[in-house]
């Protein structure tokens, strides 16, 4: 009976008792601070590099100087470079379009997946109305917060950038659009 009141009274490890009740719930709230600022910087970051390289399909760049797709796609891997792998993970679809209007923009996301047929690369020509779209798959690294981080399957989060405009008149031959 003594033994237990004493141990009932002890004060001198209640701290470490208690850390280790709080810590694992604040390495969790850590953890997914982390990986969510990831996510979004992410997102970003695709979007920016998404938005360079456009710019050289606008302008003309892409048309004029024979940039393939293969030198597209290196062009935004520069651009999310270091945070975003230049991998498998990333996908680049180019599609040109007679107007705004009769756009149609094919759903990326197939039965939980990435759809594999979004790889088209027509860059157009002068006054072409083009839409060009990057997607990265991100695979969430905290296992606790998959459930609320995914968006496709069960382990990967979809990054997408987007940009539609209508290219300017770099030909001569061509006044306006």
């Amino acid at each position: 009976m003594r033994l237990c009141l004493s141990f009932l009274r002890a004060r001198k490890a209640s701290a470490a008792i208690e850390f280790a009740f709080v810590a694992p719930i604040f390495f969790l709230f850590l953890m997914a601070t982390i990986e969510t600022g990831i996510i979004f910087l992410g997102g970003f970051v695709l979007q920016n590099a998404t938005n360079s390289a456009a710019r050289q399909i606008r302008t003309g760049q892409v048309a004029l100087g024979g940039v393939s797709q293969s030198q597209f796609r290196q062009m935004i891997c520069d651009g999310t470079a270091p945070l975003l792998d230049c991998d498998s993970n990333l996908q680049i679809d180019v599609e040109t379009f007679a107007s705004f209007a009769s756009a149609n923009i094919t759903n990326p996301v197939v039965n939980g997946k990435l759809n594999p047929a979004l790889s088209n690369w027509q860059t157009g020509s002068v006054c072409s109305i083009v839409l060009v779209r990057a997607f990265y798959t991100y695979n969430v690294a905290t296992p606790l917060l998959t459930p609320f981080l995914v968006n496709i399957n069960s382990t990967q989060h979809l990054l997408s950038a987007a940009v539609a405009f209508r290219t300017e008149p770099y030909s001569t031959a061509v006044a306006g659009c």
